[in-house]
């Protein structure tokens, strides 16, 4: 029996792609491809899905941000009822786990996102609505012109899936249509989300093209696709390599684009903290490099500690938990290549192998854990090199001679999404940590004290961002509604406009929402005159 080549959905409607070109998803447990076949778009398909995009952001205007939550509250409730097949689905794809990794947290997380965000759209405090009686200049953010495009990542099939996770969210709350791209990792798991991203959208009497998708295309199409005149902006999550190729082009044509690349999340492990707890911090760093063998963007990838009698136990301990920790599996031969590789440049360099270091023989993607080593002055003398993510079941440990070695290295770290100081409970290490902490700060989007860095709380405070190459923007965070919504917004202005031609947020009445509005320096929720 010939495998399925499943359409692409584009303007409302699954039809064929205009190539006959398409590639197959794969088992990581096995190895073995799959049997379902996706195809590989030509521009033509790209060309269709944006136009129809733009139409579809223009017809948004007339959709009110109550009509938009609904939508996203109705989209959830249909993930919900399909929960098993769409479960089923990414564990065959993925190997994650289905229980407890995509069931009982992943899948709840994006259901939770979408009903954040319908609660963000309603409200409308996230566009800040601010108003200047005296000038009667008035303001608020408001929807991209155009569609945005959303490119998922590999390690999180459904919470950052680009048809159902927090961008695809954030977009969609903002006003704006979305193009999801699915990752190659797992199309089967998206088709089955996309479908009932489409019955919902039907069920609400959104545009036909509010939601779109397609599987795959050429690198070429996908930078001409960012760039487009029609697009009104990208949030992509994946490989440094591909994403910058990505923001170059988008760059080029002054069109937005929003990066998560690559973070090796430094954890500084301080003196009394070993003294004190040196075995519990063992514990704690061995489960959380091997967490979804190493795959989340949060996992710590380096360690820092102070050379001394303790520290070569800490190692000792690490690198024997580490080597009897079972080994888990990797979402694809890609992801072990390029572990493999990372692992090799950090060993040219002159780094030590402590344990691991080598592909798994047998079935599926599978790569020993891995302990590697390097002094603070070897790591000083190619910060960048040795700062190369190794995306998988992988740590560096970087050993300091001196404590001032300490702040001259966190001086060298590139931007991360995370970092951690491990401190002495009764404050023996405060003046170590407040020397490292403001450097390490600066470096990191969010800082940790005594807890490792994978979980991303999805609460409005949160801040999954920092300085590249952790992400293309310092200021903006991936994750934690409503301010990541800012990100497919723009500033609209307007300047003695009527009141019955503004936004329902900046007219004198307010909204029936009633958002928070900055009137004349103060934060208010009321009427004006009342």
């Amino acid at each position: 029996m010939e495998a399925v080549l499943y359409p692409v959905l584009i303007d409302g409607s699954w039809r064929p792609a205009r190539s006959s070109a398409s590639f197959t998803a794969c088992d990581p447990s096995s190895g073995e491809p799959l049997p379902d076949r996706y195809p590989v778009s030509a521009w033509g398909d790209l060309a269709e899905a944006l136009a129809a995009g733009a139409r579809a952001s223009e017809q948004l205007l007339q959709v009110s941000a109550a009509r938009i939550a609904v939508f996203l509250v109705r989209y959830a409730e249909r993930l919900e009822q399909h929960q098993r097949s769409i479960v089923a689905l990414a564990q065959r794809e993925t190997a994650l786990g289905t229980s407890p990794r995509l069931a009982d947290i992943e899948f709840p997380r994006m259901c939770d996102q979408l009903r954040q965000a319908a609660g963000a759209a309603r409200d409308g405090s996230w566009c800040q609505p601010t108003i200047d009686t005296a000038s009667n200049i008035r303001s608020c953010y408001a929807a991209l012109e155009g569609p945005v495009v959303v490119f998922g990542p590999n390690n999180f099939p459904l919470a950052f899936n680009g048809i159902s996770g927090g961008d695809f969210a954030a977009a969609i709350a903002a006003g704006n249509p979305v193009i999801a791209k699915a990752h190659s990792a797992h199309p089967g798991t998206t088709r089955l989300m996309a479908e009932q991203a489409l019955a919902a959208a039907r069920d609400t009497g959104l545009p036909a093209a509010t939601v779109q998708l397609l599987y795959r295309c050429s690198h070429s199409d996908g930078e001409r696709l960012v760039s487009h005149a029609l697009v009104g902006g990208t949030g992509y999550t994946g490989s440094r390599r591909a994403g910058l190729r990505l923001k170059r082009a988008a760059d080029l044509a002054g069109k937005p684009i929003y990066l998560e690349l690559s973070s090796v999340n430094p954890v500084f492990l301080l003196p009394g903290a070993l003294a004190e707890r040196s075995a519990a911090i063992a514990a704690e760093l061995r489960d959380f490099c091997l967490l979804g063998t190493g795959q989340f963007c949060t996992n710590p990838g380096i360690a820092v500690l102070q050379a001394g009698p303790q520290a070569e136990a800490f190692l000792d301990t690490l690198a024997a938990s580490l080597q009897a920790a079972p080994v888990g599996t990797l979402l694809g031969r890609g992801v072990l290549q390029e572990l493999q590789a990372a692992v090799a440049t950090l060993l040219d360099a002159g780094a030590q192998l402590l344990v691991g270091g080598a592909p798994l023989a047998g079935p599926g993607f599978r790569f020993q854990n891995t302990l590697l080593r390097v002094s603070v002055r070897r790591f000083l003398e190619s910060p960048t090199t040795f700062q190369t993510e190794m995306f998988g079941n992988a740590c560096l440990a970087v050993v300091a001679e001196q404590p001032s070695e300490l702040a001259a290295l966190a001086r060298s770290l590139e931007g991360n999404l995370t970092g951690c100081l491990y401190s002495h409970s009764q404050g023996l290490d405060d003046p170590l940590h407040d020397t490292i902490a403001p450097l390490l700060r600066r470096r990191v989007g969010r800082l940790l004290n005594d807890k490792m860095p994978p979980g991303v709380a999805v609460v409005a405070s949160m801040n999954h961002g920092g300085p590249y190459p952790a992400t293309g923007h310092p200021g903006l965070s991936a994750v934690g509604l409503p301010a990541s919504m800012l990100r497919f917004a723009a500033l609209h202005c307007f300047d003695q406009v009527r009141q019955h031609r503004l936004p329902a947020v900046l007219r004198d009445r307010n909204a029936d929402s009633r958002p928070w509005r900055w009137v004349d320096g103060v934060y208010t929720r009321e009427h004006l005159g009342s």
